[in-house]
């Protein structure tokens, strides 16, 4: 009895985690016009506040995951949670838009510990991948929630005092989660030689945040500009190095024989390149309510909620629907299904109503629904369990990777063809000569939103009209660019999976008790599965037949 009690608060405290991970990405997202307009912060500064999120947790995850394994995973999410309240209260003094960088900073350094270590924990304390499937769905169900309540607690918030308080809420879940923490959460770790790789995480980390940069500076100034340039050139070199260093490393950081697995492979992939397209979606979605709908915080917020709501709710009844249906039809169907609803989203305008936009976000919620917790179980389960932490972070990483690029490129690429369609819109609203080199001129130098912030009497009205016409060009590329990557997305899964039914790799099994655990749950579960004469011969054997049970099963 005692120990259901400790396991249930673990798979509680974990899904409060994610939760605590996730707040500031949706919360910030609404508000960027808001700080935009507050600290007069241009389209790359904007993108800099989402990305000086993203970034330690692409860049972090994978040691955080280590770490947690060598020194206790209780450890690891109770320094989390400390982080993620520590940025959440930076933020909140934040006078300027650098100092809001680094408290988004800290925030996801304080992510990248809970991320991989919440995962861990319910892969611990839930070793049938069966039975698992459930928990994960609550636990995205809990991410979900984390993007789903706080637009509208941030517009709230704005509609009656400053932007700044719209961090507030981290700090008082973060801290009572750590007090709770204290006293219910049992702590956990991996018996055996795992230990920091610092080569690797180093690698890692050069090749991850010279990557973003380049593409940030690329978009704002040129991609053949020297820093963009010499940054990019770093990041391939220092990815090279970051593969050598782990193929040779004795204790890898990310073991890139995971890779060898196609489940894992596709639910890698199928993470990275839908996070790509989706991060950056959100991100020129929320301008486009601020900028072009004028809407509020709150009005905004309760647009983009949908999403999320959907697929919350759809969270909560997919660990049934993973018994019944494969992860290889979920994740297909699921990807194809938002891509449709981006392509859906092309034909918005100025003045399309709630209910026409309403509809295609809920689309989008339905598809992300079905896919994301399959993607997520699918990472876990086709693993060992002893490497259920590290296969976590290898996928949160790269996940996170595909979400800090996604504002970056798109912002790139709205910029690009916003300014760029300005000029024709310009001349069809009637506007040419000073004014309109002014317009452009402000745009180029500042953005799309600069203009509103033009003195330009009674031409207010038709360059405001012309600019809205010039951004809504951008955004139809970027939602057509980032329905072609969920195609993609869903394309790698499909055949990544087929593939899976049929290919199984014995891994070697430690001497731990997590590992005799699904020793033993292999040679229940695999039909036909033989007992060998020694051990070790027993042990490859169950593991490879588990691998096989869990592919049959998700793929």
């Amino acid at each position: 009895m005692e120990s259901a009690r400790r396991r249930g608060a673990t798979i509680a405290l974990a899904c409060v985690g994610v939760f605590v991970a996730y707040l500031p990405v949706v919360t910030v997202a609404v508000s960027l016009p808001a700080i935009q307009q507050a600290l007069d912060a241009s389209t790359a500064q904007l993108s800099w506040i989402s990305d000086a999120f993203v970034l330690p947790v692409a860049a972090l995850i994978l040691t955080a995951g280590v770490f947690a394994d060598v020194h206790g995973r209780k450890r690891v999410y109770q320094v989390g949670l400390a982080l993620c309240a520590l940025g959440a209260l930076v933020a909140l003094c934040a006078r300027s838009v650098q100092l809001v960088w680094v408290g988004q900073a800290l925030a996801g350094a304080g992510a990248a510990a809970l991320l991989p270590v919440t995962l861990a924990l319910i892969s611990h304390a839930v070793p049938d991948p069966r039975e698992r499937g459930r928990y994960i769905g609550w636990w995205t169900t809990c991410m979900m929630a984390a993007m789903a309540v706080p637009p509208l607690i941030a517009g709230a918030i704005l509609e009656h005092v400053g932007w700044r308080w719209i961090f507030l809420l981290p700090v008082p879940v973060a801290l009572l989660t750590m007090v709770v923490a204290a006293r219910l959460l049992d702590e956990s770790r991996v018996h055996g030689k795992r230990r920091l790789d610092w080569p690797g995480q180093l690698t890692a980390a050069v090749a991850i945040t010279t990557l973003i940069y380049g593409v940030i500076e690329g978009g704002a100034e040129s991609f053949s500009h020297p820093r963009a340039l010499v940054a990019l050139t770093v990041a391939v070199v220092s990815a090279a190095i970051f593969v050598a260093v782990e193929l040779r490393s004795s204790a890898p950081m990310l073991d890139l024989s995971l890779f060898r697995s196609p489940a894992f492979t596709a639910s890698t992939l199928a993470a990275l390149i839908s996070f790509l397209g989706l991060i950056g979606f959100f991100f020129v979605l929320s301008l486009y309510f601020g900028t072009v709908q004028q809407l509020t915080t709150l009005q905004s917020g309760i647009r983009m909620v949908l999403v999320n709501v959907v697929s919350m709710f759809l969270g909560l009844v997919m660990g049934r629907v993973m018994r019944r249906v494969s992860a290889r039809m979920l994740i297909t169907v699921g990807l194809l299904v938002a891509a449709v609803a981006l392509l859906c989203l092309t034909s918005v305008g100025p003045d399309t109503s709630f209910g026409s936009v309403a509809w295609r976000l809920a689309l989008l919620g339905l598809g992300l629904g079905l896919a994301f917790p399959c993607i997520t179980n699918i990472a876990v389960a086709s693993v060992p369990p002893h490497q259920a932490g590290m296969a976590a972070a290898g996928n949160n990483a790269l996940r996170q990777v595909g979400g800090a690029l996604g504002p970056a490129i798109m912002g790139a690429l709205l910029t690009v063809k916003a300014v760029g369609a300005l000029p024709g819109h310009l001349a069809g609203a009637g506007l040419n000569g000073e004014i309109a080199q002014q317009i452009r001129g402000a745009a180029e130098e500042s953005g799309l939103g600069a203009v509103a912030q033009l003195d330009l009497g009674s031409d207010t009205g038709r360059a405001m009209g012309a600019t809205a016409e010039a951004f809504l060009d951008g955004l139809r590329l970027c939602l057509f660019v980032s329905a072609i990557l969920l195609v993609l997305a869903a394309l790698a899964a499909a055949v990544l999976l087929r593939r899976s039914r049929s290919t199984t790799t014995p891994v070697p099994v430690p001497n731990d008790s997590a590992s005799s655990v699904a020793v033993e749950l292999a040679e229940r579960t695999t039909p036909g599965s033989s007992m060998a004469q020694d051990r070790s011969s027993s042990s490859t054997t169950a593991v490879s037949g588990r691998e096989s049970s869990t592919v049959e099963t998700f793929g």
